[in-house]
Formats: C-alpha cells, sequence, structure tokens
C-alpha cells in the first residue's frame, strides 16, 4: 500500500490491519517522503526528545519497533 495512495485506500488498510493506533498521514505530493528520507513502505520514523530523527527503511516486526522505543526511552 504506498503511502500516497488515495484517501479511500488508506482508511480501508488501516482498518483492514488493525493499525488506527498508529498516526498516519496522507502525503499526496510525496514532501513527507522525501523529508524524512523514506524511500519505499513501510517505512518507520522514531523522533527522540531533541528533535533526531532516525527513519528505518523496511519491515522492523514487534521486536524491532519495541527495540527503538526502548531506545527513545533510554535517552
Amino acid at each position: 500500500m504506498p503511502g500516497r495512495a488515495d484517501t479511500d485506500a488508506i482508511e480501508a488498510f488501516v482498518s483492514n490491519q488493525n493499525v488506527g493506533a498508529f498516526t498516519h498521514a496522507i502525503d499526496e505530493d510525496g514532501s513527507i517522503w522525501s523529508e524524512f528520507g523514506v524511500t519505499s513502505q513501510p517505512a518507520f520514523a522514531f523522533i527522540d526528545d531533541d528533535g533526531t530523527i532516525t527513519v528505518i527503511n523496511g519491515a522492523m516486526g514487534f521486536d524491532g519497533i519495541s527495540a527503538e522505543v526502548e531506545k527513545l526511552q533510554a535517552s
């Protein structure tokens, strides 16, 4: 599912995959992808307390996401 898909497709994806707890953005012109250096989906952007952004392009799974969140909590 491209992050730049139309609104109906994104809403259906969020509903079907049960990922409504995450914030989702519609990036019609690709400016968000470009700003964060996202090259494909899935991609995850983690922002720490001082505003440093870490982007991971690709699947992470529960353990990978948990590890990144733990790093943020420890900083």
